[in-house]
């Protein structure tokens, strides 16, 4: 699948240390391949219709949308922010 990320993906991504930013271009490559990883542990975002979130380390997520193809990076950082504003 292709990766699209939004400004708002790209902005909180410049603002992760350099330790998360590894760990989130590990988990962004990993969500290309296959969906379904282990690792990732991917789940729907309750009360957000159509957003999903991933796990990038112990207490760093992403939220992002499928759109046919391409699935759209929306929001990156700690656990708790990102899913209160996915």
């Amino acid at each position: 699948m292709k990766i699209a990320r939004t400004e708002r993906f790209k902005r909180a991504y410049r603002q992760l240390s350099a330790e998360n930013r590894a760990q989130a271009r590990k988990a962004i490559s990993q969500l290309g391949q296959d969906i379904r990883h282990p690792g990732l542990g991917v789940k729907r975002i309750r009360g957000a219709r159509g957003i999903w979130e991933a796990r990038v380390s112990r207490s760093c997520r992403l939220t992002f949308q499928m759109e046919r193809d391409t699935i759209l990076l929306r929001n990156i950082g700690e656990h708790d922010d990102v899913l209160g504003r996915p």
